[in-house]
């Protein structure tokens, strides 16, 4: 439990430095950019790769950012390209995936279970679970009635999701993107 806490307030001390702020924002930018590429298939089903962006942030900042700019992507994203009215439980939605993917990959090795074992998390609780409450609220459809395709649809992306951000964070790790964004303005 320490080691949680540990990390909620290492994160959030992150929050201190100004590169911190103007990496979120431009995180945030292509985050904004990729989303206007999301496939939309009938009223329930989105395939988009705008989480990418979102994942590099939670990823170099931890759990207190993550959830904190997943929260606030997720209400920016509504204002810049509306989808129906807004409903606050996807807000919800996108601070948890943002607290668990902090979790999962804050000052952690990257490796390729650990990003599978994330990317399952998340789409068990975020959008197989709670994606499929919201629905079910949103339009007065049964949960059980949505859920099979919603588990199918993320299934399916799993392996997907998991190894474009494994490979695009191997390569920035490894050409040393990601080591500047982490420097904090410190003489080096």
């Amino acid at each position: 439990m320490k080691k949680l806490a540990t990390l909620f307030s290492d994160s959030y001390r992150e929050f201190r430095q100004v590169k911190t702020i103007a990496t979120l924002g431009m995180f945030g930018a292509i985050s904004m950019v990729l989303g206007s590429l999301t496939i939309v298939i009938g009223d329930y089903i989105k395939i988009g790769f705008s989480s990418i962006a979102q994942q590099f942030v939670y990823y170099l900042f931890g759990p207190a950012v993550g959830g904190f700019f997943g929260g606030a992507m997720d209400i920016l994203k509504y204002f810049v390209k509306p989808t129906g009215a807004f409903f606050p439980g996807w807000t919800i939605g996108a601070m948890v995936a943002g607290v668990l993917y902090g979790c999962f990959f804050y000052k952690k090795p990257l490796t390729l279970v650990r990003v599978l074992v994330a990317e399952l998390t998340v789409a068990v609780v975020c959008n197989m679970i709670l994606g499929t409450l919201w629905l079910a609220i949103m339009y007065e459809k049964g949960f059980w009635v949505l859920l099979p395709m919603r588990v199918i649809k993320n299934l399916v992306m799993w392996p997907v999701n998991s190894i474009l951000f494994y490979s695009l964070t191997w390569t920035m790790e490894h050409t040393g993107v990601f080591r500047i964004v982490r420097c904090s303005g410190k003489a080096r």
